[in-house]
């Protein structure tokens, strides 16, 4: 992903629960955990809480932005409640540095600047650590995702050979932005038809709109579009690899020790499995990653040190 400043990871892949014709508008229904959803139990490891910096463990809360809806990492379950996979898994590192993490709801293009301002201590909301980003932010990196396609099952949509379809995306979005128009333009210089694209101002508009036949493709971030494949009741299916697979990350302010313990954090929820636990309970099986890293950098090379770390 060539993720461009405020633009969401990637498309918000809704939850959806299919109508019995295809005359009427598809339901989008957020619902609640995925079957066989637990929670997942940690302990907090003394020597990482000794990490946090004390203007964060003051009041025992690790506030962080995000913007739902952005199924499967947050969205609004039936009762209003914040969920998902970022929910979880910031629950988690929370736990482990002896916090108890809060949610604040916040417009996407909001989160950073709240970050500056210390009304949050970081953002999960599907940020992509990207170079221009990292000026101003450092990020604790969590999971890797790319860019995938779906089609209506038994389609014979080729990403790579998509001139003249008709293709959805989510408006702003890195697939509207870069992967369609690019994709459309290749196109037109090789004396082909060009890929018509519909821009939604939601990702379950879009992907609603491949169920219904108005399009003949969807493209979105794998995760989000891997979950809306699931949840749309044998109607789609992926198609094509993933490509253009860039960090999602957890921006904190630059230079902060937060980022070290949050690092640490989530190394250990790595190495104890839960992290495998917290993840795959959302189907984001695709977008593991084998160690914490900083702002692409393993911990050890980082340049990031703490002086509670330091007297340990």
């Amino acid at each position: 992903m060539r993720m461009k400043s405020w633009v969401k990871g990637t498309a918000v892949a809704g939850i959806i629960a299919m109508s019995t014709t295809l005359t009427g508008c598809v339901v989008n229904d957020e619902g609640g955990h995925p079957e066989g959803w637990t929670p997942v139990e940690v302990e907090t490891v003394p020597e990482i809480a000794a990490m946090v910096p004390e203007e964060v463990a003051a009041d025992g809360i690790l506030l962080y932005g995000t913007n739902p809806p952005f199924p499967p990492m947050e969205f609004k379950n039936s009762a209003g409640e914040i969920i998902g996979s970022d929910i979880d898994l910031a629950a988690a590192v929370a736990k482990v540095m002896g916090l108890e993490a809060k949610p604040v709801e916040q417009e996407f293009p909001m989160i950073l600047p709240a970050i500056s301002a210390g009304t949050v201590e970081f953002g999960a909301a599907g940020f992509t650590d990207s170079e221009e980003r990292r000026k101003n932010y450092d990020f604790v990196d969590y999971l890797v995702a790319g860019i995938q396609w779906s089609q209506q099952p038994g389609g014979n949509v080729d990403p790579d050979n998509a001139c003249g379809l008709t293709v959805a995306v989510q408006r702003g979005t890195v697939s509207d932005t870069d992967d369609v128009d690019r994709r459309s333009e290749e196109c037109v210089t090789q004396g082909k038809p060009a890929i018509h694209k519909l821009a939604y101002d939601s990702s379950d508009t879009a992907a609603n709109a491949l169920v219904l036949g108005r399009v003949d493709a969807f493209s979105a971030d794998a995760p989000v579009n891997a979950y809306a494949v699931a949840r749309a009741g044998g109607r789609m299916e992926l198609v094509g690899d993933i490509y253009d697979a860039a960090y999602y990350g957890w921006p904190v302010k630059k230079g902060s020790d937060l980022a070290p313990a949050l690092a640490k954090a989530l190394e250990y929820l790595i190495e104890n499995g839960y992290y495998e636990q917290i993840m795959g309970q959302w189907n984001l099986n695709d977008t593991f990653i084998d160690e914490a890293k900083i702002n692409g950098e393993p911990l050890a090379s980082a340049p990031h040190t703490t002086k509670n770390s330091q007297q340990s």
